[in-house]
């Protein structure tokens, strides 16, 4: 990951980049990183990518809810993986919001990456007012010297795959649909800290993980899958997302049970994946009802996933 633009090592400058803000690296994000690898094999160069932080929806409307599809960790991950020899994280502050189209493409673009090429969705827009698209960055590529391609629209069924329909899919409790989108299951990712141990008592104990800046999905409860990345497989379990109504719960939080698991995961990072919509959120009467709903869920999950293969 190189943070930046300006002043930067000329062994961390050329190649041919995908740019944008790839939250969720989906499947319309996997055509344009293949065009830039064709480019970049044409151009006998490296692949890169190169994504603005912070999303520019959060530097405009800073207020907004939280509306991330991953982190920038599981980003860069993922690009890695489309074929990104490296991520530049281009800064979006209010310099760049006042760049003309044509500044972008000379000062970032050319003379800061020193690309030898670009690649974008079909539908990107830059520069001051989002006055550049595809068509203006080709004409600028060939002013200043770098060549500049549009990847094709991707899409399922009768609806085109982005980061949109990604997110209303979580919204209305669809996992399976945003994976679908995404190719891959929606995975959440956090450092697991210490609850209230209320689980623990009901003979359910959790890893619990803050919600932070992902988007909400329905809240509810979920058949998941869950691994410490870089260390072993995966293993299935059943979660909750949501406030904890029964308890009086008030802050939003993602409480992970992992089938036949006795570890401590304590201060590690733990990533989710959703696989299955069980139920919306709801309050019981007590805890002796909330237990055994709990076991009931983990029944359900257990069953889910031994159909679901990983």
């Amino acid at each position: 990951m190189v943070e930046g633009y300006l002043a930067l090592d000329p062994a961390l400058k050329g190649g041919v980049a995908a740019l944008g803000n790839f939250d969720g690296v989906h499947r319309g994000h996997a055509a344009v990183l293949e065009t830039a690898r064709a480019l970049a094999g044409e151009l006998g160069v490296a692949t890169v990518a190169a994504v603005f932080k912070p999303h520019p929806r959060r530097y405009f409307r800073p207020d907004t809810h939280p509306f991330r599809l991953m982190s920038d960790g599981q980003r860069i991950r993922a690009l890695g993986e489309a074929g990104a020899v490296r991520v530049h994280h281009i800064p979006f502050g209010p310099e760049l919001a006042a760049m003309s189209p044509e500044a972008f493409a000379r000062d970032v673009l050319k003379e800061g990456l020193g690309l030898d090429g670009v690649v974008t969705g079909a539908d990107f827009r830059f520069g001051r007012d989002r006055a550049g698209d595809a068509q203006v960055l080709r004409r600028l590529g060939e002013r200043f010297g770098f060549v500049a391609r549009t990847a094709p629209e991707i899409a399922e069924g009768q609806e085109k795959i982005s980061s949109t329909a990604i997110r209303a899919a979580l919204e209305a409790g669809d996992p399976q649909r945003a994976a679908d989108l995404l190719g891959r299951p929606w995975a959440m990712e956090g450092v697991v800290t210490r609850g209230d141990q209320r689980g623990r008592v009901l003979g359910f104990p959790t890893a619990n993980l803050s919600l932070g800046d992902y988007q909400r999905p329905k809240f509810g409860v979920y058949a998941v899958r869950a691994r410490v990345p870089g260390d072993g497989g995966w293993r299935d379990g059943v979660a909750n997302l949501g406030r904890r109504p029964t308890v009086a719960g008030t802050e939003e939080r993602l409480e992970v049970h992992l089938f036949d698991f006795t570890g401590d995961l304590y201060g590690r990072t733990l990533e989710v994946t959703f696989e299955r919509f069980i139920r919306p959120e709801r309050k019981f009467d007590g805890l002796e009802a909330l237990k055994a709903q709990i076991a009931a869920d983990a029944e359900t999950a257990r069953a889910l996933l031994s159909r679901a293969a990983p």
